[in-house]
């Protein structure tokens, strides 16, 4: 499981040094791609494969369904850590997020969302504490 928050920068070629507590569970190879409110999704290849799994299943007869399957298999793409801890992010996902320099990388869970660092901070900034209580309440969360 995939938690904790951590700050990088993009160099100039691209590459992202990916966290070691997060390597070590994603493995030298993983997919990344566009994900929902603005960020990018890394999945480790056994979540991934369950991912596309559901998605592939679904019926085609649906513009929905073949929408959801344009957008996250169609910017799907394979990712390599070489031997610095980097890996390469394809232009078309950067332009997607938004990412140009710095980045935040988040664990939640099944898997990693990798943010622009100022789309983050705007994201953060708008919920309050207390917004997060009150929805926690309304999902029956207690602490």
């Amino acid at each position: 499981m995939y938690t904790g928050e951590y700050y990088h920068s993009i160099d100039t070629k691209g590459r992202l040094i990916v966290p070691s507590r997060f390597r070590e569970e994603l493995g030298d190879k993983f997919m990344i791609t566009k994900g929902l409110d603005g960020c990018l999704y890394v999945y480790d290849n056994m979540q991934w494969a369950s991912f596309q799994q559901k998605l592939t299943s679904m019926p085609n007869n649906s513009k929905d369904i073949r929408d959801l399957k344009r957008y996250f298999l169609g910017g799907a793409t394979p990712l390599e850590i070489d031997k610095q801890g980097r890996a390469l992010l394809p232009q078309n996902l950067r332009n997607h997020a938004g990412i140009v320099k710095d980045v935040v990388l988040i664990g939640v869970g099944e898997k990693i969302e990798v943010w622009a660092k100022e789309i983050w901070e705007g994201e953060t900034a708008e919920n309050s504490m207390e917004d997060i209580a009150d929805k926690m309440a309304e999902l029956g969360l207690d602490i």
